[in-house]
């Protein structure tokens, strides 16, 4: 099927929306052939950047049109589900923004539909994709940290920006802040630990200047495994800049790596992987020199935007999907079991 080109509808033009219009124009075998934006003001900049595509005022023109072969839905997390299973419903692939839904329910409807239509599921979870923290599950499925006990992840960034007619602190939109930019970091501890199965319990705490529950300005999360593994996530939103770290024990070797810049999407940040291997158990003080780990490609959420398109081209070519729906339930089940945690102030067992 060399020289198939993969025709996108791209459903929302708020700040991420333009970003994803701008990686399906410069990503080979992709072309963007409509725009679905709600305000006259969007669409009329959606014209300007992209002369070639039809720009449209209601999504729902997208699903008739016979030039569109994936819709790419990139709109305030509410509305995931509604227009993903109409999209399914009308024989389109769907590229899905994270969270998959605000609910599990509406994570379950979606599920139904793409096994009826038979058509590609995606959902945008591009950390996957990553250079880097791609690199540290490439270790793990090498064997080279042994059996994993322990994955930290810590985010402190700034506030986040206010969205299209501030849905982002519009709770009802939004779903909650764990959706919005937690659920990355619970979706890489499943994906490091997936080897040891599902996890057992969680227990998590949040809190925030004044907003209501869910939109948590800091917040951190214990997530255990049977046997003892667990994964400890932290994300502090009232910060400065942007820097997150992500650390991996295993019972043969460790692995750190840290990504820092002035904010989110930017092409300059500094990015590193250090690897130490070989540990035998019986290290005390003297372990070892760490080394860094040479990244195959520059990091940062622009660069793993552009992975994801391609990776979508290629999922429709092959018919597999890079991150499957149902790894994309586990995620919002386990943000919303954190939240519950969070609510209640105690352990919440998991389903397994």
């Amino acid at each position: 099927m060399t020289g198939v080109t993969t025709r996108f509808a791209l459903v929302g033009y708020g700040a991420w929306g333009m970003h994803h219009a701008q990686a399906i124009a410069r990503t080979p075998g992709a072309e963007l052939t409509a725009i679905a934006t709600r305000t006259e003001a969007s669409r009329a900049r959606a014209a300007a950047d992209h002369p070639r595509a039809a720009v449209l005022a209601d999504w729902r023109a997208c699903l008739a049109r016979p030039d569109v072969d994936v819709v790419d839905v990139v709109v305030p997390d509410a509305l995931h589900e509604e227009i993903a299973v109409a999209a399914l419903e009308a024989s389109k692939h769907v590229l899905l923004e994270k969270p998959m839904a605000t609910t599990l329910a509406g994570c379950d409807r979606i599920l139904a539909a793409a096994r009826a239509s038979g058509r590609v599921l995606c959902v945008g979870h591009e950390l996957r994709l990553s250079s880097q923290w791609g690199a540290i599950r490439g270790l793990l499925d090498a064997g080279r940290l042994g059996r994993p006990l322990h994955v930290f992840v810590s985010l402190w960034r700034r506030p986040y920006r206010d969205g299209s007619d501030g849905w982002r602190y519009d709770r009802a939109r939004v779903g909650s802040w764990l959706l919005e930019e937690t659920i990355h970091y619970v979706d890489l501890a499943l994906w490091y630990l997936e080897s040891l199965g599902a996890p057992s319990s969680v227990v998590a705490a949040g809190n925030s200047k004044g907003r209501e529950v869910g939109l948590y300005d800091n917040f951190s999360a214990l997530v255990r495994w049977p046997g003892g593994a667990y994964a400890a996530i932290t994300q502090t939103l009232v910060g400065f800049g942007h820097h997150q770290a992500v650390h991996v024990v295993g019972t043969a070797g460790s692995v750190r790596a840290t990504w820092s810049a002035s904010m989110d999407r930017t092409r300059q940040a500094a990015a590193a992987v250090e690897v130490l291997e070989g540990l035998t158990g019986a290290e005390r003080f003297e372990i070892g020199t760490p080394r860094p780990l040479e990244l195959g490609a520059p990091s940062g959420e622009l660069y793993e935007l552009e992975a994801e398109i391609a990776a979508m081209v290629e999922a429709v070519r092959t018919g597999q999907p890079f991150m499957t729906g149902e790894a994309a339930r586990r995620a919002v089940a386990l943000c919303l079991a954190a939240e519950a945690s969070a609510r209640s102030e105690r352990e919440i067992a998991l389903a397994t």
